[in-house]
């Protein structure tokens, strides 16, 4: 019998049991949310606003400054002087630093954006999601960024996207 065993196992030659997947499924909150048409209009909104405006041109025109700069440093690097040198890395440094901070500014602008809409939205998909859960049976929903792979069969992701959209559609047609 071991002689048996060890040659299944030398040669592959045994079936292991499908684990079945049923009562499992994988959300993603976050591309849930990220995903209806109310974060893509808050996000459109925040492009619209002035200060969130002037921060992305900024940010851009920092970047094109140390991006010039980079490049005269190449460029030039064997026809300048040490200081010249030193003085363009200065340079270089500063732009750098203050395009990190325009582009902090600018991510906490959008973090905000995602907890408004989240928070907007967290009612309504919390029902959705218990509702799927009852109506898919669901015994175990795991967090995609808790499974290290899933089948994307098996992610109600999309779903609660289209139901929050669906929900946000009929809320008007109620008033």
């Amino acid at each position: 019998m071991k002689k048996y065993l060890l040659g299944l196992l030398l040669t592959g030659s045994f079936a292991i049991p499908a684990i079945a997947l049923d009562g499992v499924a994988v959300i993603d909150l976050r591309t849930a949310v990220l995903a209806t048409q109310a974060a893509k209009d808050a996000f459109e909104a925040l492009e619209e606003e002035s200060e969130y405006a002037s921060m992305v041109e900024q940010a851009q025109e920092l970047q094109a400054d140390r991006q010039s700069l980079v490049e005269t440093l190449q460029k030039d690097a064997e026809t300048l002087s040490n200081e010249e040198i030193a003085e363009l890395q200065k340079d270089i440094q500063e732009k750098t630093t203050d395009l990190e901070f325009v582009l902090g500014k600018i991510q906490a602008k959008q973090n905000e954006t995602i907890q408004t809409v989240a928070a907007q939205l967290n009612p309504a998909m919390m029902q959705i999601i218990n509702d799927l859960i009852v109506a898919k049976k669901i015994q175990l929903l795991l967090g995609a960024d808790q499974a290290l792979y899933f089948d994307g069969s098996v992610s109600i992701t999309e779903q609660v996207t289209d139901a929050l959209d669906g929900a946000a559609n009929a809320e008007p047609e109620s008033n």
